[in-house]
């Protein structure tokens, strides 16, 4: 554990009964990074979380939080760190100002700190305007920035977001994008678990998936794609007649036909020039063409192909 490390986890185990939620589990993450953890249901994400914020008591292994054992010095973990679950944990009936006030008295900040406090984070999250009214006249992306805000009212070392944008509409999901890039931007370690692939790919610097209480596999997203093969190009014609002569124009013999679809993939290395020689050759060959154009592989086949689950 260096100081460059936000969180630390090496070989944990738990059982739950007859169920073996953590088997051999691994984590390092980057101090000042966003790391993603995905994985199937029951795969142990929360468990993982749960441990690591000294909610839950592991069986063997160790874990480090924030330059903290998680075991050995709790109390201090549970000051450096902060949690943020699927629902917002706010009260309705108090205005946004006072929830972030009522958050820093309960934080052991006096009646005049906690004001300040709260009123930075109102401004710090676009909630300045929404601060005097009713919590539970906010939008579901308004009621997610002021859960976030209740979260850094003591500026966490690292944040545990479980699932934040379970729920919100692409516009609110988007605002809590922002809110967490600012957050690692001022030098917050956040450790994100999320359904939501297209997240871990937008927010992740590294992303662990996880299946039967172990990591399978670990990366940044690019490279966690090209575990499973380069980019591909995807044809599709108008004419399924002329499938055969299209893939063969194309020049690859392991190219994936698909007449259902009149569709040809075929992996490339050189996307731009692999996209331009396409289009001229199945033009000169008098070919029509539907569609055309290149794809990378996503995070969803990553993950099919990893677990065997679909995300």
């Amino acid at each position: 554990m260096t100081t460059t490390t936000g969180v630390l986890a090496e070989d944990l185990h738990k059982r739950f009964a007859r169920t073996t939620a953590l088997n051999g589990f691994h984590l390092d993450v980057p101090a000042g990074t966003v790391h993603g953890l995905l994985g199937p249901n029951g795969a142990g994400k929360t468990t993982a979380v749960r441990i690591l914020a000294t909610l839950l008591r592991f069986d063997a292994g160790r874990a480090v939080v924030a330059g903290a054992d998680v075991t050995k010095d709790p109390g201090t973990v549970r000051e450096r760190i902060s949690l943020t679950g699927q629902y917002a944990a706010v009260d309705g009936l108090l205005s946004g100002r006072q929830n972030l006030v009522l958050f820093g008295r309960l934080h052991h900040l006096g009646p005049r700190d906690a004001r300040r406090r709260a009123d930075e984070l109102l401004e710090r999250f676009g909630l300045t305007d929404a601060a005097h009214r009713s919590a539970k006249t906010y939008s579901g992306g308004q009621q997610r920035r002021l859960d976030l805000a209740a979260s850094l009212i003591r500026r966490p070392s690292v944040l545990f977001l479980d699932e934040p944008t379970t729920g919100l509409d692409p516009r609110s999901r988007n605002q809590v994008w922002q809110a967490v890039r600012d957050l690692v931007a001022d030098g917050t370690t956040v450790l994100l678990t999320t359904q939501y692939l297209e997240e871990a790919d937008q927010l992740a610097d590294q992303i662990s998936v996880i299946d039967a209480g172990r990591v399978v596999a670990e990366g940044t997203p690019d490279a966690l794609k090209s575990v499973i093969g380069a980019d591909r190009l995807e044809v599709v014609v108008r004419d399924p007649d002329v499938l055969a002569n299209a893939a063969a124009i194309l020049g690859a013999a392991d190219a994936d036909v698909d007449p259902d679809t009149r569709r040809i993939r075929v992996p490339v290395t050189d996307r731009v020039a692999a996209l331009v020689d396409a289009a001229r050759a199945l033009q000169d060959a008098g070919i029509t063409v539907v569609d055309l154009g290149v794809h990378r592989p996503t995070l969803d086949e990553v993950f099919l192909n990893l677990t065997g689950h679909q995300a």
